[in-house]
Parts: C-alpha cells; sequence; structure tokens
C-alpha cells in the first residue's frame, strides 16, 4: 500500500477527512464494504483506493461499477475533476456504445465506468475478461444479490482477476442478515468499514441536523371513507381465507405473495374454480389495499384519480375482477364521498402542512432549497402544483423514466431530463424538487435546506438515502409527516427499528470478521516461525 501522502500527490483540490483515510487504509488491505450516510464521499474513498491499486499494478485495470448510466457518469466527471489529465485513460461503457467498440476501449482504458448489464454482457459474450483488473468497484453494492447482474460480474471477477480487490460501497445494506451476509459472500468481503453521523471521526465534519416528526390527525371524513373501502376488503380477505388460500395476517405483501401463488398454479394449467374465484378475490383486495393507502397517507387527488382509472377498466371490460368491485355498494358510496369534498376544496392535512413548511423556509432564506419526497406519482403532480402557487416557489416533479405501457399522459424524465433538472435545480432556477424514489439512490443532488417526507417509507436503506441529502456542507432539516391512527405509524417504526437492527448486524458481522482475520493472521506468524 501506498503511504496516504503517496496517494495525495496525484490527487487535486480535494483532501480527504479522517475518517476517509482510515477507511482507505482498510481497503487498501482487504475486500471492503464501506457504509457511509449519502454524501459523505464514499467516490473519495474509491478514488484513493483507484490510485494505490494502479500504481502497485500499472500494467492492470480499475473496473467502477455503478447501477445507472448518470451515475456511472458522475463518478467519471468525479474522477476527471480531482485526477490529473495524464494520471490514466478513463472510459465510460453503456449500452448506447457498440459492443466491438466497448471491446476496442477495454484494450487501451485504465479506468472504466460503468453498469453492471455492459460488464456483464460483455463477459457472457467473451469480448475481453476480469484477468488484468486489479479492482472492481461496486457502487450501491445493496443490490448485489439475487441474480443481478452486479452479482454476475463479481463472481467472474472472483474467479478470473490476477490481483483481485474488491471495494462495495453502500449509504445502507439493508437490516436482513441473511442479505447483508449474501451481500459479503458474493463481494468476497473480508473488513466492514461503518460510519454513522454520529460517529467519532464523522461528527466533526458535519453540521447540525433539526429532526421533527409531524404528526397528524387523520379527519374524521377521511375515516368514514376508509370504513367504506374496509368493509368490501375485509370480505375480500376472508374469503381467501375461507379457500384455504391466505394464511396469517394480510397486508400489501402478504397480498401480493397469495396473487404470485395462485396465478403460478392457474399458468401451470390448474384452472380449479376456487382458484379462479381466488385470482379475483385478491386482485379486489389489492386494489381496495392500494385505495386505503392513498387514502390515509397520500391525497384525496390521486385516490380520485385512481377510481377513475378503475372505472374507466370496469367501462372497457379490462378485468371482471374491477368490474365487480366498482359494483359494489360501498365502493361507489366511498367515489361519492371522495367527490364531494374534493368539489368543497377538501384535501389531506399533509399538504396544507406542507405548505406551510415550505414558506416558512422561504421566508428564512430566498435562496432556500428544499427536496420534497413522496411515494407516487400524482402526489407528486398535485404537490408541486399546489407549492408553485406560492410566490417565490419554482417547483419541479422529478422522477423516473416512464414505464412501458404508461401512454401520452405519463410523467417520467428521460435520464437527460433527471440531469438537467439537477442542474437547474443546483443553479437555484428551481428550488423545490418534488422526488420519488429516483431521488434517493446515487444521483448528485446539491445540499439542501430541507428534506421532508410527504409520508414514512417502511424501509431502512430508503430512510438513511432520504436523510443524507441534508446537514453535510450547512444545518439542516429533515421533517416527516405522519398522519395518526394509519399506516404512516406503522411504516416510521418500521423503518426506525429496522435501522437499529442494521447496525447491530453490522458489528456483529464486523466483529466475526475481525477474529477470522486475526486468526489468519496468527496462523501466517505460526508458519514463518516453524519455516524460519
Amino acid at each position: 500500500m501506498q503511504t496516504i501522502q503517496e496517494i495525495l500527490k496525484y490527487v487535486k483540490g480535494i483532501k480527504p477527512r479522517e475518517y476517509q483515510e482510515k477507511i482507505f487504509r482498510a481497503a487498501a488491505e482487504k475486500n471492503t464494504l464501506v457504509i457511509l450516510p449519502t454524501g459523505l464521499g464514499k467516490t473519495l474513498v474509491a478514488l484513493l483506493l483507484v490510485i494505490d491499486r494502479l500504481k502497485k499494478f500499472p500494467q492492470e485495470k480499475i473496473v467502477f461499477l455503478a447501477p445507472t448510466r448518470p451515475l456511472a457518469e458522475q463518478h467519471l466527471n468525479y474522477f476527471k475533476k480531482y485526477l490529473p489529465e495524464l494520471f490514466g485513460q478513463l472510459e465510460l461503457f453503456t449500452g448506447k456504445t457498440p459492443a466491438e467498440k466497448r471491446q476496442e476501449l477495454w484494450q487501451n482504458a485504465d479506468i472504466i465506468f460503468s453498469t453492471p448489464q455492459c460488464i456483464s454482457n460483455d463477459l457472457k459474450n467473451s469480448l475481453y475478461g476480469l484477468e488484468d483488473v486489479s479492482l472492481l468497484v461496486e457502487d450501491e453494492c445493496h443490490r448485489c444479490i439475487k441474480n443481478y447482474s452486479y452479482t454476475y460480474v463479481a463472481q467472474a471477477y472472483k474467479n478470473q482477476a490476477n490481483h483481485p480487490r474488491i471495494l462495495g460501497l453502500t449509504a445502507s445494506p439493508g437490516h436482513e442478515k441473511k442479505n447483508i451476509e449474501q451481500i459479503c459472500m458474493n463481494l468476497n468481503i473480508e473488513a466492514v468499514e461503518v460510519r454513522t453521523r454520529e460517529s467519532p471521526d464523522v461528527k466533526p465534519y458535519l453540521q447540525e441536523l433539526n429532526f421533527n416528526v409531524i404528526k397528524l390527525d387523520f379527519p374524521e371524513e377521511f375515516a368514514n371513507i376508509r370504513e367504506l373501502i374496509k368493509t368490501p376488503l375485509l370480505r375480500k380477505i376472508d374469503e381467501l381465507k375461507n379457500r384455504n388460500l391466505l394464511f396469517g395476517p394480510a397486508n400489501k405483501i402478504t397480498l401480493l405473495e397469495c396473487q404470485k401463488r395462485i396465478m403460478k398454479s392457474i399458468a401451470s394449467g390448474n384452472k380449479h374454480f376456487n382458484l379462479l374465484l381466488g385470482a379475483s378475490a385478491c386482485a379486489q383486495a389489492l386494489k381496495l389495499q392500494h385505495a386505503l393507502e392513498l387514502l390515509e397517507t397520500q391525497t384525496l387527488f390521486s385516490l380520485d384519480l385512481y377510481i377513475q382509472d378503475l372505472l374507466k377498466q370496469a367501462e372497457a371490460n379490462k378485468s371482471k375482477a374491477v368490474q365487480n368491485l366498482v359494483k359494489q355498494s360501498e365502493f361507489i358510496q366511498a367515489r361519492t364521498r371522495v367527490k364531494n369534498l374534493i368539489s368543497k376544496n377538501i384535501e389531506h392535512p399533509k399538504l396544507a402542512v406542507l405548505k406551510e413548511l415550505v414558506s416558512g423556509e422561504l421566508k428564512e432564506s430566498k435562496k432556500m432549497k428544499i427536496l420534497v419526497f413522496a411515494q407516487f406519482r400524482d402526489t407528486l403532480l398535485r404537490i408541486c402544483k399546489e407549492l408553485n402557487l406560492i410566490k417565490g416557489i419554482s417547483a419541479r416533479v422529478f422522477v423516473g423514466q416512464a414505464k412501458k405501457g404508461e401512454g401520452k399522459n405519463e410523467t417520467g424524465l428521460s435520464q437527460k431530463e433527471q440531469q438537467e433538472l439537477i442542474k437547474e435545480f443546483s443553479q437555484g432556477k428551481i428550488n423545490v424538487l418534488c422526488a420519488s424514489s429516483i431521488g434517493e439512490e446515487g444521483l448528485d443532488i446539491p445540499e439542501v435546506n430541507a428534506v421532508i417526507f410527504y409520508e414514512p417509507v417502511p424501509s431502512a436503506i430508503r430512510k438513511i438515502q432520504r436523510a443524507g441529502r441534508t446537514a453535510r456542507l450547512s444545518k439542516g432539516k429533515l421533517i416527516i409527516l405522519l398522519t395518526q391512527k394509519t399506516r404512516d405509524e406503522s411504516h416510521h417504526w418500521a423503518a426506525f427499528h429496522k435501522e437499529k437492527k442494521m447496525y447491530k448486524v453490522l458489528e456483529v458481522l464486523k466483529n466475526d470478521l475481525n477474529k477470522v482475520n486475526q486468526e489468519l493472521k496468527k496462523e501466517k506468524e505460526q508458519k514463518n516461525l516453524e519455516q524460519f
């Protein structure tokens, strides 16, 4: 390993922090999983390690993987910014680059930035091998499970590389012990480096984070509509249980699993009436479950749009289940009540609170930047429209690419449009980004004054990624809107407990790996003594 002073000779315009140096030293010695909150400089750790490996093995290459093309490009630009121009040949591999061209570029490249799909496809087509790759970096490595391309490339690298070294980077690997162990196994991890905002060597570099959960009452009118939707939902759940198709508690996840089992049986040729009727009951239950989620946690606007869509599906005879659903008296009553509330300009109380929060931030600073996260696109559209009514606010919706079949009214953004929006947000032309999950992971969104969760998320990974968007360079606020006596409460506490569990699992794993490394060290010393 080169000393940090030798490494820094090749870095221009940036100096690593104490914790980044410590993590680099560990990663230089062993395959390392690095867990560091968003915005705390995982890429600089990778940059230091890249220099170290290229100096140690000057004839070999580096492969830096990121899950999307914009993120791979972002890493490329980061390296171009902080590495001297003549340090090495940097190349970006994407699906837009023809395979033959990638094969040609591979020969002369020193550092390749790519999506895992590109490298995976090229390896399967024998365009090149990984023998002369001295470092594999996998960003957002919590994705390195199951049969994802990340896993395939990691396996090929372990089998082929002459001088293997692996660096896994993530803000959160999730809370499930088996998943974390799977990631470590797939990447041959020998050491784990974990830091949080509270870590002693990280804390001095961070700004104050003001965290606030705003609890709101669920309006009585909304609760009445909820009862109307719940009645047919409970009927369908009972039906599934009576048909021995659903066991235990009924929620979105168990209903989706139930539907998957039923459809798999039907697809394999089992057309028994119990399964066919169960499929219809399950489809209706899932639609009612979704309507409840929109009512409790989103906006009446998004619920109304969803109801309209169901009516259109029924009219077009697209689904027998939907036709049966929209005819039910409770559904008709719920639909009427939603329309009545909308006609009186009544909305979910979160919307008014959100507008107050954004207006308050604007009064504090004309240069404020706010990131509002919400789960569904229709909610984001509604939020954006309402915020743009406030003088001084320029809000835009920031979502992923449109899904196939969304049609003319889709709200998706191409990767180029996403990058343009981030640029405008960075320049201050836009001061509020209303973002879906696309804003959580990886993309270089500038420092923001406040991050607002329109609804709590039950995922520890997503919560950590969202929260990491503020309080890095200046004071920040993290605000979660929580409607009491709704699924918001269970989602909030689920993420809280999962995050606690994640750090406990990582601590145990880190200690276990340390014990293994100490034993290996002792064995090595013993062998040396015996030889002596």
